[in-house]
């Protein structure tokens, strides 16, 4: 969330950048700033009532001393007095920072200043495109191809569990297999720590990274323990830092992971749903990174340039967005969208989101480093990005790569699935 500071002395600008998100949030920073006044009174009045306190207490001893007893219990009558009227205004102080903790987390991040305005996905800015767009023998979207080949059970995915859960099967399981542990050898090249964190989160996990309260409704709730089924790796990968101060030679932090993924993706329908694009059990792995601020946008920079080998070498054409302030995640302030070409939809894929947080999520999660000037503790900047999720990547794959008969595996992958093809099962 926001820094309280930083929106007393840069409340203007805020509001004015804000509004690149459509997010008109002169009110409720008024409000906040309201709270904080009464705070910072109730605060000082607090501080002028102890040291009252602590004064009179000092002089009790000297009037037992002095065997003046009625002054000295009239002393200790007016620090009871007083004791009492800090604990009313320590209530009160508590009460006024969780209401401004609860406006600060329904305020979003502020955009970065290369952020361009727009309502929808449909204004975001086409920064560069990679690779040929070459239409492949056979134009099939993906879920005609993989029930011919019989590799992809949606049907029998429903029947376990429910819409939007498939089955992969033979070939197809172990092409699944075989991009995670792609994705993950290439995040070991590029220096990443592997991590396999828990499935399921609490709340504090939750709030310290953004999801909750902001996508509350989105996420698979175990309500008996409270515990949240992770949306991303993000969740827990970052939460390792939560509550911590680290060295500045400790950064930066750099750690992947690969997990099944879970949302709900109440509200999602139409063509966009269909098939492998949007479901709501998948596989990914997630690259972060803990930065100290002067450095987080060379990392930012040093992420795409890792997304894009990826998809480059599996040869599959892409493209860059800068997400526009609409289309912006709440806790974001820079994110480039990652979107490779699927030849029987002929349309573009998001397959990766790569984000720099800047200080937003590390001021929920007390995540700090210590300056090595200082040796005073600074608030720390977080990035994350997909490399990659695995649906998309996959329907990509099937459509840019069929013949009509088979599909085509990646070159880059053939050492990890140990066939380059997967064919239609012959029949007699």
């Amino acid at each position: 969330m926001l820094n309280i500071n930083k929106i007393r002395k840069n409340t203007e600008e805020i509001i004015q950048r804000l509004k690149i998100r459509n997010f008109d949030g002169e009110n409720i920073i008024n409000e906040l700033l309201n709270i904080d006044k009464q705070r910072k009174q109730a605060q000082a009045e607090n501080d002028r009532l102890l040291a009252g306190q602590n004064q009179i207490s000092k002089t009790i001893g000297e009037l037992f001393k002095s065997g003046n007893k009625e002054e000295a219990n009239k002393a200790r009558e007016k620090t009871a007095e007083l004791k009492n009227k800090i604990q009313e205004n320590t209530h009160t102080i508590k009460d006024l920072e969780h209401k401004q903790t609860a406006l600060l987390s329904e305020i979003p991040n502020i955009p970065h200043k290369t952020v361009p305005p727009g309502k929808s996905d449909e204004d975001n800015e086409e920064i560069s495109r990679h690779g040929d767009i070459t239409p492949p023998q056979v134009i099939k979207p993906h879920w005609d191809i993989i029930r011919d080949l019989d590799i992809i059970d949606f049907d029998l995915g429903n029947k376990i569990t429910g819409a939007g859960f498939p089955v992969y099967k033979g070939k197809a399981a172990k092409l699944q297999r075989a991009l995670i542990s792609f994705f993950l050898d290439e995040g070991e090249k590029a220096e990443y720590q592997e991590v396999l964190p828990p499935l399921l989160v609490n709340e504090a996990s939750g709030f310290g990274t953004g999801q909750l309260p902001d996508k509350d409704g989105q996420m698979y709730q175990i309500k008996e323990d409270n515990y949240f089924l992770i949306p991303t790796a993000e969740v827990p990968v970052t939460n390792i830092f939560r509550n911590t101060i680290l060295k500045a030679n400790q950064l930066p932090e750099k750690r992947m992971a690969y997990t099944p993924c879970f949302r709900r993706e109440a509200g999602s329908w139409g063509s966009d749903v269909r098939g492998l694009n949007r479901l709501h059990q998948f596989d990914k792995v997630e690259i972060v990174r803990i930065e100290q601020p002067d450095f987080s946008y060379d990392a930012l920079e040093e992420m795409k340039t890792h997304v894009s080998k990826l998809l480059e070498k599996l040869n599959l054409p892409y493209r860059i967005m800068r997400l526009c302030g609409g289309d912006l995640g709440f806790t974001s302030a820079l994110t480039f969208d990652f979107e490779v070409y699927s030849a029987g939809q002929d349309k573009w894929l998001e397959v990766s989101s790569v984000s720099n947080f800047e200080d937003y999520q590390a001021n929920r999660l007390k995540l700090r480093y210590r300056d090595p000037e200082t040796n005073k503790p600074r608030t720390a900047h977080t990035l994350n990005g997909s490399a990659l999720a695995l649906p998309r990547i996959m329907a990509a794959i099937i459509e840019n790569n069929f013949t009509g008969d088979a599909i085509v595996i990646p070159q880059v992958l053939h050492h990890y699935t140990g066939f380059k093809t997967i064919d239609k099962i012959k029949t007699n």
